[in-house]
């Protein structure tokens, strides 16, 4: 099952309803962002590319070297989960 986002109290009872009832399949907004965060306490979109990067090795990411900042983070993302 995809992990799903939602921004609304509504939308997320809609998807229970539904079937989506593993609570770590669903991810709110607020959770989104508290999990990009890490020591520095800021989300991705707010590191610079550098930071971004770093960050990147810490995580061997793989092609890291010829990703723009959207990618850095988008592979950072995934490598969290």
């Amino acid at each position: 099952m995809q992990t799903v986002q939602i921004k609304a109290e509504k939308e997320y009872r809609g998807l229970l309803k539904e079937g989506y009832s593993n609570q770590s399949e669903i991810r709110t907004d607020k959770n989104q962002k508290s999990a990009d965060k890490n020591e520095k306490g800021k989300p991705f979109e707010e590191w610079t590319k550098e930071e971004l990067y770093q960050e990147a090795i810490k995580a061997n990411v793989p092609g890291r070297s010829y990703m723009n900042k959207k990618s850095l983070i988008r592979s950072l993302r995934s490598n969290q989960n």
